[in-house]
């Protein structure tokens, strides 16, 4: 299988790289249009701030292929909000493919950290990319912006409130979250992603 992850100004790449390695997926690190259309699979992963991720991705016109894409696209923490239509941090328009704002964490109260960074469990929505997890499955965050419920919404997790854990819209899947440092519970993620 053919598997392609975006290249671009996002860190923790290598994480997401070696994890597919495990799964005995050779993966494909590439900015190039070409070898990301022609892909059977395309990862969008990263941590980053979306401003400059944003103006990578444009000046490249990656964006206009991420958003049409037609095979199975799996967006992570940054991956996800990019997908959205438009994020606070930066105040910036983004790729588009969900309807939905990134908004940032506003703590509460004292115990409200921001980022939010550790385990946490997610409720998934009867989702193929979540399938077999388990009962309440823990996963691993780190992130300062969210995306609120919405109808792309295909997990809950709640930090401060609820919020988007996983995201899907047509053949654009999306976590929050790190399945590459989510151990088990992320392996059968990306696994469940690779048969799609």
């Amino acid at each position: 299988m053919n598997v392609a992850i975006v290249k671009y100004n996002a860190g923790n790449v290598y994480s997401v790289v070696n994890a597919l390695k495990r799964l005995g997926i050779e993966p494909l690190l590439t900015d190039d249009t070409g070898q990301l259309s022609k892909a059977d699979r395309v990862v969008f992963p990263g941590q980053g701030e979306a401003r400059g991720a944003m103006e990578y991705l444009k000046a490249r016109r990656l964006d206009e292929i991420i958003r049409n894409l037609r095979q199975p696209v799996l967006g992570i923490c940054i991956g996800q909000q990019l997908l959205c239509k438009h994020s606070e941090e930066g105040d910036v328009d983004c790729i588009g493919v969900f309807d939905a704002e990134v908004k940032r964490f506003q703590p509460h109260q004292h115990e409200d950290k921001v980022p939010c960074m550790g385990w946490n469990v997610i409720e998934e929505r009867g989702n193929k990319l979540l399938k077999g997890l388990g009962e309440h499955p823990y996963v691993y965050f780190v992130h300062s912006y969210y995306v609120p419920l919405c109808e792309d919404t295909a997990a809950v997790t709640d930090y401060i409130l609820p919020y988007s854990a996983a995201m899907h819209r047509d053949n654009f899947y999306a976590c929050q979250f790190h399945p590459e440092k989510s151990g088990k519970v992320g392996e059968q993620i990306l696994r469940n992603f690779l048969e799609l």
